[in-house]
């Protein structure tokens, strides 16, 4: 049942993305409701070996520092993820906001409860909060003047481009697609993404209830089912089956299949999952 779920799935994903792309949609990238910079925030106990394993699936670091605390930043040019140094597993979205202060009290004004907030004393000013589905966000000054990457995503990629692998933005994963996690209603988290200026850009309703949106920073999956129950970075490309083989002989474990040697998830030793699926029908 798994098996042809996430089969039926990601034919219907990949039809959605040759529709879009035929239609020239393109990803703006601007000011958001939530701030000006979007990335994947995941801690580490130990930020040598996290930047050594990104480097291997395709990411290189951009930026480091060991204040506040030790953090490292690694990027592919179409996603950023901030790695923080921490013995407390945490994964998330996390948006920098220049205007922090304004943005906060707007977003309490709508309704939003913080579950932390900073100290009076943070040099990094950093407010918590979680969707009804339990995704963590986070909002964070952007003191270190972090730029949004303007790759190319699967949502903006030509359709010529992806059945080209050397034209792929991550050579050792794909494109990304999206940023996905599960949900318990549908339309009632769609509801909630969109106070937050993210569009619809694709719902289907086979194998089950899911979406796609973007608020022109971050593309985010919302996924109606209990086939896995944590958020995953989702990536797509041709040979998915080669690429693995590649990345299994630079070392790289917690590789498991989905279905078949095509479709895999890989689960890096500090916690964040990877979702790699082939486009090959």
């Amino acid at each position: 049942m798994l098996t042809c779920s996430i089969k039926n799935h990601f034919m219907a994903y990949r039809f959605f993305l040759v529709f879009i792309i035929s239609g020239f949609s393109v990803v703006s990238f601007s000011q958001t409701k939530l701030g000006e910079v979007a990335s994947i925030y995941v801690t580490s106990p130990n930020l040598d070996s996290s930047v050594a394993l990104y480097e291997k699936i395709g990411f290189l670091k951009i930026a480091s520092n060991v204040m506040p605390a030790p953090w490292a930043l690694v990027s592919d040019g179409s996603l950023l993820i901030m790695m923080r140094k921490d013995s407390m597993k945490y994964v998330g979205l996390t948006y920098y906001v220049k205007n922090i202060e304004s943005t906060v009290a707007q977003m309490e004004k709508n309704g939003i409860v913080f579950t932390q907030k900073p100290k009076e004393e943070d040099l990094i000013k950093r407010y918590f909060f979680k969707s009804p589905d339990g995704l963590n966000i986070m909002l964070a000054s952007n003191v270190g003047l972090f730029k949004q990457p303007t790759g190319i995503t699967m949502l903006n990629m030509n359709p010529i481009a992806l059945q080209s692998e050397d034209k792929y933005p991550n050579k050792e994963c794909g494109a990304f697609g999206e940023f996905c996690h599960p949900v318990t209603d549908l339309n009632t988290s769609i509801e909630y993404w969109k106070k937050f200026g993210f569009e619809v850009k694709s719902q289907m309703t086979q194998p089950y209830p899911w979406a796609i949106l973007s608020d022109g920073l971050m593309l985010i999956g919302l996924h109606q089912t209990k086939n896995f129950n944590y958020p995953a970075v989702t990536y797509f490309g041709l040979n998915t089956e080669k690429r693995v083989k590649e990345l299994k002989e630079k070392g790289i474990t917690g590789i498991t299949e989905f279905m078949g040697k095509n479709n895999v998830t890989l689960k890096t030793w500090e916690g964040l999952h990877f979702f790699l699926f082939s486009m090959g029908m």
